[in-house]
């Protein structure tokens, strides 16, 4: 699901994403680092959360 919603975002705005990874050159690691685990955190708790309330079993 990550790469369909990377790869849409790519293909319509090509420009601004270069513009956005060039910015993150300017980010500190500790911050992206951050961010990435928290990201990942919200991304488990979705899944979890979307699998126990599924109307499927």
């Amino acid at each position: 699901m990550v790469l369909v919603i990377e790869g849409i975002l790519y293909a319509l705005f090509p420009e601004g994403m270069k513009r956005v990874m060039a910015q993150m050159l300017s980010v500190p690691s500790s911050f992206l680092r951050m961010a990435g685990l928290v990201a990942a955190c919200l991304g488990v708790a979705f899944a979890y959360l979307a699998r126990r309330h599924a109307p499927w079993p």
